[in-house]
C-alpha cells in the first residue's frame, strides 16, 4: 500500500508503536483520530470522568491541529464510556470543544477500555474543507 499523499501524527501514547497505529491520519481532506484515551505524560490518570474527557479531547485537538485540522473541522466524535453515570460529565467537555462545529456524535456504554482507569476513550473525524470550496458550497444551496 502507498503511503501518497497520507500524513500522520503520533501523540507519545506507549500503545502507538506496541500496536502498531497512529494517533490520527490524513489523506487528502480527511483526517481521522484514533481512539484516544485519557493519558497523561508522566502516566496518571484521574479518577473523575470529565477530567479524562478533557484530557482526551486536549490530545485529540494537537493531532488534529498537527494535520492541519481543527474543533471547527469535526464532523464525527465517538465517545466510549464505561458506566452510563458519566454521560452528563463527558457530554458538557464534548460541548466545551465541540458547541460551534456541533459535529454528529455518538456515545456509547461499554463493558471496559484498554486500560482499567479509564471511564471514557474518545475518537474524532474531520474533514478540512477550504474557504473557496466552502463558499461554493454555500451558494450552490
Amino acid at each position: 500500500m502507498s503511503d501518497v499523499g497520507r500524513r500522520r501524527a503520533g501523540s507519545g501514547s506507549p500503545f502507538e508503536a506496541s500496536i502498531g497505529f497512529s494517533r490520527a491520519v490524513r489523506v487528502g481532506p480527511r483526517v481521522v483520530v484514533s481512539g484516544t484515551g485519557p493519558i497523561w505524560p508522566d502516566g496518571s490518570c484521574p479518577d473523575d470522568a470529565g477530567t479524562q474527557a478533557r484530557r482526551c479531547f486536549e490530545i485529540v485537538l494537537a493531532a488534529l491541529a498537527e494535520l492541519g485540522a481543527s474543533a471547527d473541522d469535526v464532523v464525527r466524535t465517538r465517545m466510549y464510556l464505561c458506566a452510563r453515570e458519566d454521560a452528563d460529565a463527558v457530554g458538557a467537555a464534548h460541548r466545551e470543544v465541540f458547541g460551534r462545529a456541533r459535529p454528529a456524535a455518538t456515545m456509547v456504554v461499554v463493558a471496559g477500555l484498554l486500560d482499567p482507569r479509564w471511564k471514557v476513550e474518545i475518537e474524532a473525524e474531520a474533514v478540512v474543507v477550504d474557504r473557496g470550496t466552502a463558499e461554493e458550497w454555500a451558494t450552490a444551496r
